[in-house]
């Protein structure tokens, strides 16, 4: 790519690892952040998507990459969700078209799909459950309006949860209660997890940058997915030497204590390190399929068992200590 990257929400996990290929390859690009990037602080600006005109006085680019997002659970002003999420995007919809932009790619959810059935694909049901879900669907309908006008090509993309080294999202919290050897597995283990290495999300968005699709709808899981045993017993034999899964608990004990949890924190007051909402969670099976292969041949660069590999390598077994650790995502 010639032109020149816009990369807004470029500060967080997904932006930064976007940006450090960028630089790698010499590729032209800006950072529009609410944060100053810590890795490539000559190349952010401070800006807020739900400010309109603070969009208009930042991006320089060609191409707009959105990866900003309000999207915790606990963000207590639900009206924050609409601002960012919904708003934002139509902001930069707005911004682009005075600017002459003519190609956004867009990072949105799966969470779009909510409580989904296995095996669910880009035409699977919309219906969210939470604000985080309904506002991204909601902004990729105004992005889709804004592609329709003109030209403009749009590419959105509907990661499952993303992964990898110095993120400090549910996907470590259950790789480090592994490998604390004080986390039992729940069920037969059958159940299966779709994840995303960031190693292949970044050579996604890349590939939808290249890509001359005027317009695109993908989720994003990398396969084969791991059974939860499988996922165990990787984590044990890298980091402990041992194979399988270690001590089960059958599903029934381990929602029945959930719900002896539950009880103990509605009389307490006090949060319980289990409960039977986290029960159920784990033991059920979250797949997505995707077509992502369908976009330019696109092969991702890492299996998952290797992104899970490379996880563990640098996060438990050879840390780096001036790494720059990322809790929001």
């Amino acid at each position: 790519m010639a032109k020149k990257v816009t990369v807004i929400g470029g500060s967080g996990f997904v932006g930064t690892n976007l940006c450090r290929q960028f630089a790698l390859k010499r590729q032209d690009f800006e950072i529009i952040d609410l944060k100053m990037s810590n890795q490539f602080p000559e190349k952010c600006k401070i800006a807020d998507v739900r400010d309109a005109e603070t969009l208009r006085r930042t991006i320089t680019g060609d191409i707009v990459v959105n990866v900003a997002a309000v999207h915790r659970d606990d963000v207590r002003d639900k009206s924050e969700y609409q601002r960012t999420n919904v708003d934002g995007a139509e902001n930069i919809a707005i911004v682009c078209e005075e600017k002459g932009i003519d190609k956004i790619v867009f990072t949105s959810t799966v969470a779009v799909y909510g409580f989904a059935e296995p095996g669910t694909d880009e035409s699977g049901v919309i219906n969210p459950f939470n604000e985080y879900g309904r506002t991204k669907f909601d902004a990729e309908e105004k992005l889709r309006s804004w592609q329709k006008q003109g030209e403009n090509s749009l590419i959105i993309v509907r990661p499952t949860v993303i992964f990898g080294e110095g993120n400090r999202g549910n996907v470590f919290n259950l790789l480090n209660q592994i490998a604390s050897g004080k986390f039992l597995m729940v069920g037969n283990g059958k159940n299966k997890k779709s994840m995303a290495y960031i190693g292949n999300i970044v050579a996604f968005l890349e590939t939808c940058l290249a890509t001359e699709q005027k317009y695109g709808l993908y989720n994003y899981t990398d396969t084969p997915d791991l059974t939860m045993n499988e996922l165990f017993s990787q984590v044990r034999v890298t980091l402990k030497g041992k194979g399988g899964v270690g001590l089960r608990l059958p599903y029934w004990l381990g929602i029945i204590l959930g719900y002896t949890a539950d009880l103990v924190a509605k009389i307490s007051g006090k949060n319980m390190p289990v409960s039977s909402i986290r029960v159920k969670k784990f033991a059920s099976s979250t797949e997505f399929k995707s077509a992502k292969a369908s976009l330019d041949n696109f092969q991702a660069p890492f299996l998952l068992s290797h992104g899970v590999e490379r996880t563990l390598q640098n996060e438990f077994i050879s840390p780096e200590p001036n790494r720059e650790i990322f809790y929001t995502e």
